[in-house]
């Protein structure tokens, strides 16, 4: 935590450069990563639950499907889960691909910053390259495109 201004507490992304010890600072670098660990478990229970892969269900819909037609580059990502949760891969890949890897970027920065926090000083991961938010916008913006394009091979994208 660094002081800013009047008094105001604000999160810092500065490590101490120390590791953790201690059964009580352990817990304190590990409340957030499992907070967030928490709320995937909660998310993966509720896809579970209200199996997207079923029309009709509890789940919503894409609004950008319903409303305008297209799919969006998040289009599937919940039948996607749903079927790599049953272990069913190639459904998964069908669904959404491009979410299906960055699920996997995702869980490898969460452990990054768990192990960041736990070591006191920063682990790279894919979020710390300097191309990966021009990469990210490549693929997400021709993921989006392709997935929309109404003639072969393309149109086995459209779910």
């Amino acid at each position: 935590m660094t002081l800013i201004g009047s008094g105001v507490r604000a999160l810092s992304a500065d490590y101490s450069g120390h590791p953790v010890r201690g059964a009580r600072d352990t817990l304190r670098a590990l409340a957030p990563p499992l907070a967030v660990a928490a709320g995937g478990v909660a998310v993966c229970a509720v896809v579970l639950a209200g199996d997207p892969t079923t029309p009709g269900g509890p789940l919503p819909v894409c609004p950008s499907k319903t409303l305008f037609g297209i799919v969006c580059p998040g289009c599937g990502g919940m039948r996607m889960l749903y079927s790599a949760l049953h272990g069913d891969i190639g459904a998964a890949l069908h669904y959404n691909a491009v979410s299906f890897v960055i699920g996997f970027l995702l869980v490898w920065s969460a452990v990054a910053w768990t192990v960041s926090r736990l070591r006191g000083r920063r682990v790279r991961s894919w979020l710390h390259y300097r191309w990966a938010p021009l990469a990210f916008a490549v693929v997400f913006s021709v993921w989006f495109v392709i997935r929309n394009l109404p003639f072969a091979p393309f149109d086995a994208l459209y779910v």
